[in-house]
This record gives structure tokens, sequence and C-alpha cells, in this order.
């Protein structure tokens, strides 16, 4: 290459300063002799110094302005506390982050991800390097002279093998396979697999030629006669090296010093391209999962660093525009990857409701960035409500936490729902269903409207067999029994709430009930968005459970123990039934028979609020497993922090939604798919809509769905 043209070097020169290749941190002399370097090169007369001083000075002066650009929306966001427990924030941080632990649950996706994500992580020390060789001659990062220097040559050579390997991979399914999860509704705008190719492009681009870079050095050496870098076989610089070997000095010196600009601008291309859409994440996972929630199965406050006793004074209640989102939410519109994990697993995405978690984010990314433009003012923004969601997409979802719990980047929805529906609910936009349930709870304390005093009457049946005391001033006991209301209320799932003393009796307990004095837990209620009604019933529960005297506090029901345990302040420890049958079981207190029916097979479903939102997975199954000659099979893929919701959650059984099938139904499918006779539930929202399944699928006869309390209850041995 004619135009290009060395500028010589005194071979007196320091070893140190003219080993400037960071691959083989040992070159020294050899290589100036080889090859003329980027940073002594000419280029139509122009030292290509020039280039590599301008090509970083503009990337970088471009990305710190695009970046303070993206920084406005989360300095105009409401406030959010994720400043505290750092020690916590740090594990979750090495766990989830670092560590990548999410990703194999996709594992093909996941393990493609893994090999980028540190295959990055090894070549930035190389990428760095290089920007520094094309003006400082000889760069060598200190430490990487010697062994070191050698290990890591090897080490970031296999890293960009793989990378690019990882990608052409990646490429091809994205592009041909194209898996379902990342196809985009037409209203919900274009398809986004263009941009996923174009940057996997970019990521194989700066593989190919950085590996470029180095084997037209090396074959250059070779032709010398001079003692060559060892490559490590099979690796990306190893192949072309050897395709090189042949070439003349000239092509191998334009290769060399073509691919290192090639590399630069590409570099520096993709750092500023990064903010502009989905790979934003690249850049912002660290902070989103450093500042991820850390504490499961709590809703947020209203206001960050407003009382309660001064939610009055607030102007609204809620999200209603943009900027009313916490600066932690705008955060994770920045930080969603597109790649549709959340939806693929949300409950509601499945029976086709006009809800998809993966389009809340997105759809809310592509509103920051046109309401914060990198060039002109802000756009004031509109109301979320029409704007850019619809009513009947944020009443859909059940809270039932999937699409958290799948996320690999720390994304939070719940609280972004349960804010917007506050909103709602203050400027009345409740679904015409759930109005009177609504009325009823704060009329009532709970969802049916029926009288307080007939909380307590399904004990009737049970007088002749124990007594169930109402505790208050006159009565106390040990543990209180907080039956909720649909187990108060509905005539079958008294069934459970009989069950549930008798084994508390069985298991020589001293319990009662709170009876007329009991309301709603507020769990539903709360997720409604209904703040202010939740403070008044968890207000009255705390004093009535108080009053009790109980020194702790068990439930059969998730939803009642989640809310009790997370949310109420200043009561009694909270256990759910299932952790006590266990317990009492390895004291000897509960012995249990052998199974009614042993040729019937079971399988246990775990309820939201009991596995995903409060991590009990286990004491349900042990508990189950302790029935003699019980058989019992799991819905592999979809139990434990992967089961699929009843769809009973935040109100939903009053709820009408638009959607082609239930959820119970197909979660009826799975366990039927799965071998089972029996599915075994510890949640009276779940049995509600497990049997209701049944029923409408016409699979009577075929399974049925007991309670975990009906099933220990019909098997205690009282001999």
């Amino acid at each position: 290459m004619p135009f290009i043209h060395g500028i010589g070097c005194s071979g007196g020169v320091d070893f140190f300063l003219l080993n400037y290749h960071l691959l083989s941190f040992h070159k020294g002399s050899i290589m100036e002799l080889a090859l003329i370097s980027p940073a002594k090169a000419t280029l139509f007369g122009i030292p290509t110094v020039v280039f590599s001083l301008l090509i970083p000075l503009i990337g970088i002066g471009l990305f710190i302005y695009i970046m303070i650009r993206r920084f406005a929306p989360l300095s105009n966001a409401a406030p959010d506390n994720r400043f505290d427990r750092i020690p916590e924030r740090i594990l979750q941080l090495l766990k989830i982050w670092l560590a990548q632990y999410r990703q194999p649950r996709y594992m093909l996706a996941g393990v493609l991800h893994i090999i980028i994500f540190f295959g990055f992580r090894v070549l930035s020390i190389r990428s760095a390097s290089l920007v520094i060789i094309g003006f400082v001659d000889g760069f060598t990062p200190p430490g990487f002279g010697g062994a070191l220097g050698h290990g890591y040559a090897m080490l970031k050579d296999y890293a960009a093998t793989l990378v690019l390997i990882a990608c052409v991979i990646a490429a091809v399914r994205r592009g041909i396979f194209k898996p379902a999860r990342y196809a985009v509704p037409e209203k919900y705008g274009h398809d986004h697999t263009a941009e996923a190719v174009f940057v996997l492009a970019i990521i194989s681009t700066l593989m190919i030629s950085e590996s470029l870079y180095e084997a037209s050095l090396v074959a250059a050496q070779a032709q010398k006669g001079m003692a060559a870098e060892y490559l490590a076989p099979l690796t990306l610089v190893w192949l072309f090296e050897g395709v090189l070997s042949s070439a003349s000095l000239s092509v191998l010196q334009g290769i060399h010093l073509v691919c290192y600009f090639i590399h630069d601008l590409t570099f520096f291309f993709f750092l500023c391209f990064l903010p502009m859409g989905k790979h934003f994440h690249v850049i912002t996972s660290v902070f989103n999962v450093f500042f991820m929630r850390l504490d499961k199965g709590i809703i947020k406050p209203v206001r960050h660093g407003v009382s309660d006793e001064e939610l009055d004074e607030l102007e609204s209640f809620g999200v209603q525009k943009l900027e009313d989102f916490t600066w932690k939410h705008i955060l994770d519109f920045y930080t969603c990857a597109d790649c549709g994990r959340c939806s693929d697993r949300c409950p509601a995405n499945r029976v086709k409701r006009p809800l998809s978690p993966r389009f809340i984010t997105i759809k809310a990314r592509d509103l920051v960035f046109k309401n914060y433009p990198l060039l002109g003012s802000p756009v004031e923004s509109k109301p979320l409500i029409g704007d850019i969601y619809t009513d009947d997409e944020i009443w859909s979802c059940t809270t039932c936490g999937a699409c958290e719990q799948e996320c690999p980047l720390g994304i939070e929805y719940i609280d972004k729902m349960v804010d917007m529906r506050r909103n709602m609910v203050e400027e009345g936009a409740v679904p015409q269903s759930l109005q009177k349930p609504l009325s009823a709870l704060e009329k009532r304390g709970n969802p049916w409207g029926i009288m307080e005093k007939k909380r307590a009457e399904w004990t009737e049946e049970l007088e002749e067999e124990i007594q169930v005391n109402v505790l208050g001033k006159k009565k106390s006991a040990d543990t209180l029994y907080f039956v909720d209301s649909i187990s108060s209320y509905d005539d079958r799932m008294q069934d459970l709430a009989r069950s549930t003393a008798r084994i508390l009796s069985a298991a020589d307990i001293d319990f009662g009930i709170l009876g007329k004095d009991e309301r709603d837990s507020g769990n539903e209620i709360r997720r409604f968005g209904e703040e202010m009604l939740f403070q008044d019933i968890r207000d009255r529960n705390t004093d009535a459970i108080l009053n009790s005297g109980a020194e702790r506090i068990v439930t059969a029901d998730p939803h009642a123990f989640n809310v009790l345990k997370n949310e109420y302040s200043d009561v009694p420890p909270v256990t759910h039934i299932s952790q006590l049958i266990e317990e009492k079981l390895a004291e000897g207190k509960l012995r249990l028979k052998n199974v009614e029916d042993p040729a019937k097979v079971y399988t246990y479903h775990d309820p939201c609020y009991l596995g995903r939102h409060n991590g009990i997975y286990d004491s349900p199954r042990n508990v189950i497993d302790r029935i003699g000659n019980l058989k019992r099979v799991e819905m592999t893929g979809d139990c434990r922090d992967r089961s699929f919701c009843c769809g009973g959650g935040g109100l939903m059984l009053f709820y009408e939604p638009e959607e082609e099938q239930r959820m119970g139904v197909i979660r009826v499918e799975m366990a039927k798919s799965a071998g089972a006779d029996v599915i075994v539930t510890a949640c009276p929202f779940c049995l509600v809509n497990m049997e209701d399944a049944i029923k409408v699928s016409g699979m009577e006869g075929k399974i049925e769905a007991v309670d975990l309390t009906e099933l220990i209850d019909r098997h205690i041995d009282n001999g």
C-alpha cells in the first residue's frame, strides 16, 4: 500500500516502549521491525496518530453528550430509596449480573449470552489498550509484560473466537428460526430483528478486525524469520494467520493498519449506538441489578419519603404521566433487552389478554426517547393511559410476579402496574366488574358484602368436634388463625377453614379466630390500587390482632400470609399452615396415615403468593410426601418459581377480562400432561380457579383439585 509510510524508530528505544501490542506483551522491538504501528504510520502524508486521537475524542465526547441527555428523565422522575443495604445489593449484583444466574433458564439463548457477556469482560482490557496503542506506541497495561500477558493473550484469543461463534449462532437463530417470544405484534410496532442482527454484526466486526490486526503482524514476523508470538490453536487469529501466511508484507501492512482503524471506528460507533435502543442494557444493566428490589411480596409506598399520615397532602396518587414513575423505573425502561422472557412466562399474555410485560417497558422506553430527544427541548408528557397504555392492559395483570422472576436484568413490573392503578382508582377509571367488590370491601370488609357477624359461621359445623374460640378482650390464645374473606364466606372454601381448624386441634395447638373483628387482609386491595382503603383495613386488623393477645399468626391463605408478613407492622410472627404442619410432623405431634387411594398420582401447584413472592416451595411438598405410599410428580418446567398463575391475584376473581382461554384451564392441562390425577394446591384462590377450570374444560372425573389442608385433614392419624 504505497500511500502508507513508516516513521523510523531507533533501535535503542526501550523494550517496553516498543512492546505496544496487547496480544503479545513480550514482543518488543521484533514487532516494530515486522510492521509499522498505527502510532507511527502516515496516510496521504498525514500521521495516522491524528486519527487515533480524533476518533476516541469525538466518540467519547458524543457518548458523554448522549448520556447526559439520557440522564435527564431520571433526574425529573419521582424519588426512590435504593441506596440502602449495600452489602446485600453487592451480593445480588455478583449473583444476577456478574454470574448471569438467570440466563440459563432459557438454555440456548442463555449460554450464548453468557459467552458474549464474559467474552466482552475479557476483551475489555484489549479494547481499551488498542485505543491507547493508536497514539502511545508500545503501550502495555501495567503488569502485562510477562507471563500474565502471555496468559491473557491466549485467553483473549479464545474469548474472541467464542464470541464470534456465539454471534453467528445468535444471528441465525434470531434471523432465520425466529423464536416466537421475539415476535412483535402489529399493534406494538415494527419487528426488532434487524437491530438485533445489526448489533451482532457490529460485535462480529470487532472480533474479526482485532484478530486480523494481530494475525497480520504474526504472519509478517514469520516471513521475516523473527520469533513470532505463539497463537492458541483453533482460535480466530490462528486461522487468519494461516490464511495470511503467504501474503506480501505490503498487504500485511495494509491489513494491519486498516483493521486497527476499523476496530477503532466500530468500537466508538458501538459505544454511541448503545444508548439508542434495546442495547442500552449493556451500559445500564449493572446499575439496574444493583438497585433492584431486595424484598419480594411488598408494594412500594405511594411516594418515597412521604409517610402514610402525609398522603392527604399529595396532589395525586400513583402514576399518571411519565415523570411520575420513580428513577429506578425509568432505569428499568432503559435496561430492557427485549428478550421477551417476561411475556413468555406471563399468564395474562399466554391467554391473550391485552397485556405483554415486554411492551409495557418498550413502549415506555420509546416514550422516554420521544419526550427527551437528543436534540431540542423535552416534550410535555401526556397521561399514559390513552397515550401508550390502555385500561384493560393495566387491569389484566394478576401480580403473580412471573415476569420479574424471569427477568435477568432486575426489571420490576408489579409496582408500576399498582402505581398506574392507584391513579386510575383516583380518577374513577375502575372496571365495572370490580366496582361492586371494591364498594363491599369498603362497607363490610369483604368483597361479597356479607355482614361481618357471619364471618365465623363456618365454625358451626365443627361444634361437635372442636371448639373454635373467638379471641378478644375476654378470650386469648397462643395462636391466631387468620381465616381471611374467601375462606370465611365462600361455601366451598369454608371446607378449607374447617380442615385447617381440625389440623390445629389435632396438633394440640391453642388457637382462636377474630370472628366479626377480622376484615379482609387487604393483599388484593393494595394491589388493586386502593391505598387508603388498604391502610384503613390494615389498621383495623392490626388493632384486632393485638387485642387477641396471640403470640403468633397462622393462615392457610397465601395472600393473607403475604400481606400480614410483609406489609403489616407490629403484629406477631406469621406462619403458613404448610410450615406449621411440617413443624408438627417433625415434632411427632401430628401423624399421617397412608394415602387413601395409592393408584392416584398427585402433583403440587405452587401458589404465586406462597412460592414466588415468599419462597416457600419445600414445606408443602415435604408435607405431601409424608403421606405413606402417595405418588407425586412435578409439572416439570412449570413448577416452583416457574409455576403458572391460576389467575386469582389482585381481585381477579371478580374481574371479567378479555381472554381466549382461562389461566386455570391451562394449568389443569399442565397437570394432566404431567400424569397427575389430583392437583394439590395451598391457596383458596387457586382452588376456586382449578375447580372451575376442571368443569369448563370437561375434565370432571379425569382430574380433581384439593387443598393441602383438606388432603392432610383426610390423612391425620388419630390412633
